[in-house]
């Protein structure tokens, strides 16, 4: 019976980013996914790379920074690997803080941000509202999540990964105290190491119960008057606004603690159009595109899950929330390192799943 060296649970953004580091490094990897690969959050996300103190957690600081620069080179090698386009845009966010939030970060204050914005608003983006609160400017960059997915899978079916679809893990196999591959709804396959990269569905693989849950977001896609309406990433206290380089604008989100329902309803994407027209009236008159809902896997301290498990061989990369499509280079770099037994480059200990044993 055929085995690998690497079994991927998982064939979302994490889990195809993986198994590319994996293989670079000469492993054979087998990526199982329960459904179509890059079709659960990677492809309901918006796909903003929010790596500034205002808005991300202290301690997982140091990986977004160092995700965020390795954006270009990550998308430039999918490229190249795949034959595809990914949109990748660094035009910058605008972002219009509440006060609660600038109130959490030390060193941000109200009367700093005014100072942050390099032009009048007016100038920067002539069509939107006349607003009255601070804002701020922040050079980052944003990517569109579904060419990204699309563009790795085939990245990665061209270095050689194994793609298993439709067919999801039921468990991870142990033989004699250690990892020995994993069995599906199917059949079984075999491998020495397994990743758990199963994203909100990752707790519900014995045998170890990771503390991740889905938190649903929905999300609308508007079809944008003119493609020099928005040039920033714009986000607000209720709602973001999300240029794409076709012309399509994304609106979003919600979070939502629904469980595993996917369902939109028609009272939240409304709520969500009003309020990207109040922002940027031009779209009074858009279509409506498309709306959609996806699950993040969530953690009770809002941090992901990386490192190995009390299992020998057998490891995680999940939880990570709003920012997976963000922490997807840095999460395959560091991974890849602890897999191999090497030291990774940053410090995990924030990450591992053993700070919930009790």
């Amino acid at each position: 019976m055929k085995s690998w060296d690497v079994i991927v649970i998982g064939g979302g953004i994490i889990g195809l980013s993986l198994s590319i580091e994996l293989r670079k490094k000469g492993a054979s990897v087998l990526v199982v996914e329960r459904g179509k690969p890059g079709r659960e959050a990677s492809y309901a996300a918006g796909g903003m790379l929010v790596d500034s103190a205002l808005e991300t957690p202290p301690a997982l600081q140091p990986l977004a920074i160092a995700s965020a620069r390795m954006y270009p080179e990550f998308v430039h090698e999918l490229q190249v690997e795949s034959g595809l386009h990914v949109d990748l845009r660094d035009q910058g966010a605008i972002v219009f803080p509440s006060p609660e939030h600038v109130h959490q970060r030390p060193g941000f204050t109200a009367a700093d941000l005014a100072s942050l914005v390099p032009a009048p608003l007016s100038e920067l983006e002539p069509a939107l509202a006349d607003f009255n609160r601070p804002a701020f400017f922040l050079k980052e960059r944003s990517v569109d999540p579904r060419a990204l997915a699309t563009a790795a899978l085939e990245a990665a079916k061209h270095r050689g990964v194994d793609v298993s679809s439709a067919d999801a893990v039921t468990a991870v196999n142990v033989s004699e105290g250690r990892v020995s591959g994993v069995a599906t709804e199917k059949t079984s396959f075999l491998a020495p190491k397994v990743v758990n990269c199963a994203g909100a569905w990752s707790g519900r693989i014995p045998p170890h119960a990771f503390p991740t849950r889905p938190v649903k977001g929905q999300m609308l896609c508007l079809a944008s008057p003119s493609r020099s309406l928005l040039k920033y990433v714009i986000r607000s206290p209720e709602v973001y606004l999300i240029p794409r380089s076709d012309g399509r604008i994304l609106v979003g989100s919600t979070v939502e603690e629904a469980g595993f329902d996917k369902r939109t309803d028609v009272a939240t994407i409304q709520r969500l159009y009003r309020a990207a027209v109040v922002i940027l009236p031009e779209l009074g008159n858009a279509k409506i595109l498309e709306d959609w809902a996806g699950l993040r896997p969530g953690t009770s301290d809002a941090l992901p899950i990386l490192g190995p498990t009390p299992t020998p061989g057998y490891y995680v990369a999940t939880g990570h929330f709003r920012d997976g499509i963000l922490l997807a280079p840095i999460t395959a770099q560091v991974m890849a390192a602890v897999i191999e037994g090497r030291n990774p480059d940053h410090d995990l200990a924030p990450f591992s799943p053993a700070r919930f044993k009790n």
